[in-house]
C-alpha cells in the first residue's frame, strides 16, 4: 500500500497536498492525523503545522494482480497481465509463453485459480466484485465449443430419441450448454447429480 505523510497550515490542507501526490480522491485513502497545527500567542503566528499520513486504500483490481504476481514468481512463470474492471467485476487476462498449465484439462485448473482468486480477494470486504479470469482468449474460444457440441448432441438425442448425458461440468460450462439449447422447441436439458459431478441431461421431447 503507498503511504505519504504530508504538512500543512491545518489538517484539511495537508490531506489535500497528499491527494494531489497519490492523485487520489478521499474515499480511496485513509488518514491518520499524526499532528494538529497549533498557533502562537493571540494566534498571530503558526508555531505548529498539522502532519497527515494518507495511505492508498487497496482495491479489488490492486489485490487481485499482486496476488497473481506472486502466485507467478512461487511458479517460476513469465506471465503478462491485462487487467480491467467495472462497478461489478475486474476482467484479468493473461498471457506468456507455456500457459497451458494454467488452463488445466477443459479449463479446470484455470477455474480452480480463478475460484481462488475470488475467494482471497475478497475475504472480509464489504464491496465484493467477481473477478474473471482468462489466459488468450481461451474462455471465448471454449465457449464457441461448447455451443457447437450442445447443438450436435441435440441432435443426436433428437435423432435417435433418448437422453444424451454430457460428462460432468462447472458450472459456468453447464449454463452454456442450457443458454445455446433454450430456444429449441424439440428438446429440454436438465442437470443433475452433485458438485463437482454435476453433469447436463439433453432429452428429446415426447
Amino acid at each position: 500500500m503507498k503511504t505519504v505523510e504530508k504538512a500543512g497550515r491545518n489538517v484539511d490542507e495537508a490531506v489535500d497536498l497528499a491527494l494531489k501526490e497519490l492523485a487520489a480522491s478521499i474515499d480511496d485513502v485513509e488518514v491518520e492525523i499524526l499532528e494538529e497545527s497549533s498557533k502562537g500567542i493571540l494566534g498571530l503566528l503558526m508555531v505548529k503545522q498539522a502532519r497527515v499520513k494518507v495511505t492508498l486504500k487497496e482495491n479489488s483490481l490492486q489485490r487481485a494482480s499482486v496476488l497473481l504476481k506472486n502466485i507467478f514468481q512461487t511458479m517460476d512463470l513469465d506471465v503478462t497481465t491485462d487487467i480491467s474492471e467495472n462497478e461489478k467485476a475486474v476482467f484479468i487476462n493473461l498471457e506468456g509463453p507455456d500457459l497451458g498449465i494454467l488452463i488445466g484439462r477443459r479449463g479446470e485448473t484455470l477455474d480452480a485459480l480463478q475460484y481462488l482468486v475470488n475467494l482471497s480477494v475478497n475475504k472480509n470486504q464489504e464491496t465484493r466484485k467477481k473477478i474473471i479470469i482468462d489466459i488468450e482468449g481461451y474462455r471465448s474460444r471454449r465457449e464457441k465449443t461448447l455451443e457447437k457440441l450442445a447443438l450436435k448432441l441435440a441432435d443426436k438425442a433428437k435423432q435417435r430419441g433418448r437422453n444424451v448425458v454430457l460428462e460432468p461440468m462447472s458450472s459456468q460450462e453447464r449454463r452454456i450448454i442450457h443458454t445455446a439449447l433454450q430456444g429449441r422447441d424439440d428438446i429440454f436439458t436438465f442437470s443433475e447429480g452433485e458438485e463437482p459431478y454435476r453433469k447436463i441431461i439433453i432429452s428429446p421431447k415426447k
